[in-house]
C-alpha cells in the first residue's frame, strides 16, 4: 500500500520538475540564469485559470485530444515500476499495452491537430507520425530484448530482473539497448535534435505546432501529458541503468528520484551539445537507434 501511494505521488508531482531541471541545465550551458526549477508548475497553474478559445472549424475530436492523451498516459503510468518497487498494475503482456497507450495518445494528438484544418498543424502531425514509424520499432526491440533476458512480458518482473549480475553477464547488450532507448526518449518527447519545444520556427516544430490552437486547461493537459510521457520513458531508462537495490524501501525511492533528476540533467546537456544538428540527420539518428536495439537483441539471442 505504501509503495502504491509513493508511486502515485511521484507520478503526479515529479514530471514537471524534470522540465524545470532540463531548462535550468540548458540555461547554464548558455551562460544564463534561466527560469526557476518550478517554472513548469507556475505555467500550468496559470493555464488552469485561463479561458478556452475554440475555433469554429473544430469538432469534439479537438476537445477530446488532450483529455484522451492525458488519460492514456496516466494509465500507462500505473504499468511502469519506479525503481525496485512493483507497479500498481501488472500482468503478463502489459508491456504491449504500455506501448500502445502511447500510440493511442499520439493518434488523438495528431487527429486533433488535423481537426483544426490548419496546414501548419497538419505538417507537424505528419512529422510526428513519420518519426514514430522508426521510434516505435526501436522501443519494441528494447522491450523484446528485456523479455528475452527475463523470460516474461510484464514490465515489473522484466525491469526488476535487471540486476548487477545480469549487467555483468550481458553488459554489451544492455549498453546498446540504453543507447537506442535514450534516442527514443528524445524523439518520443520531441526534444532536441528532433524538435525544439521553445522555438516557433516552422522548420523545427513538431509537437508544439500540433498544439498551437489549444489554450487554457486544454493546453495544461497537453503540457502535463508531455511531461508525464518524458517521466515514464525516463523511468524505463533509469530502471535499466541503475540496477541497485539497497533493501531499504525509502532509500530505493530516493535513489530512483535522484536517478530521474540526473537523467534530466543528461537530457539538458545533450540538447545543448546537439542543438546545431541538421534536421535532415534526424531520420538517420532514429535508424541508428533501431539498429542498436536490434543488435542488442542479437547479442542476447546468440
Amino acid at each position: 500500500m505504501i509503495d502504491t501511494i509513493f508511486h502515485v505521488v511521484l507520478v503526479l508531482a515529479m514530471p514537471p520538475l524534470l522540465l524545470g531541471v532540463i531548462g535550468k541545465t540548458k540555461a547554464a550551458f548558455a551562460g544564463r540564469v534561466g527560469a526557476p526549477f518550478l517554472q513548469p508548475y507556475y505555467d500550468m497553474g496559470r493555464l488552469m485559470q485561463k479561458g478556452i478559445v475554440l475555433s469554429d472549424s473544430t469538432t469534439w475530436i479537438f476537445r477530446a485530444g488532450p483529455v484522451v492523451t492525458l488519460a492514456a498516459t496516466l494509465f500507462a503510468a500505473l504499468l511502469v515500476p519506479l525503481g525496485k518497487h512493483p507497479a500498481p498494475v501488472s500482468f503478463e503482456g502489459d508491456m504491449i499495452l504500455f506501448a500502445y497507450l502511447f500510440a493511442l495518445g499520439r493518434f488523438f494528438t495528431t487527429t486533433a491537430a488535423l481537426d483544426t484544418a490548419s496546414s501548419f498543424e497538419g505538417m507537424g502531425a505528419a512529422r510526428e507520425v513519420s518519426f514514430s514509424c522508426l521510434a516505435e520499432p526501436t522501443l519494441f526491440f528494447a522491450l523484446i530484448t528485456l523479455t528475452r533476458l527475463s523470460g516474461t512480458m510484464s514490465l515489473t518482473p522484466m525491469l526488476q530482473h535487471v540486476t548487477l549480475p545480469v549487467w555483468m553477464a550481458t553488459g554489451a547488450s544492455l549498453i546498446l539497448l540504453l543507447a537506442g532507448l535514450f534516442v527514443v526518449l528524445l524523439a518520443e518527447n520531441c526534444r532536441i535534435p528532433f524538435d525544439d519545444p521553445n522555438t516557433h520556427l516552422e522548420l523545427t516544430m513538431i509537437h508544439e505546432v500540433m498544439v498551437l490552437d489549444h489554450s487554457g486547461p486544454y493546453f495544461c493537459c497537453v503540457l502535463y501529458g508531455a511531461a508525464l510521457k518524458l517521466y515514464l520513458l525516463g523511468a524505463l531508462f533509469v530502471n535499466i541503468a541503475l540496477p541497485f537495490a539497497s533493501g531499504n524501501a525509502y532509500v530505493d525511492w530516493v535513489v530512483f528520484a535522484a536517478g530521474m533528476l540526473l537523467l534530466a540533467v543528461a537530457i539538458g546537456v545533450v540538447e545543448s551539445v546537439m542543438a546545431r544538428l541538421r534536421l535532415i540527420r534526424v531520420p538517420q539518428l532514429l535508424v541508428a537507434a533501431l539498429i542498436l536495439t536490434a543488435f542488442s537483441l542479437v547479442l542476447v539471442v546468440r
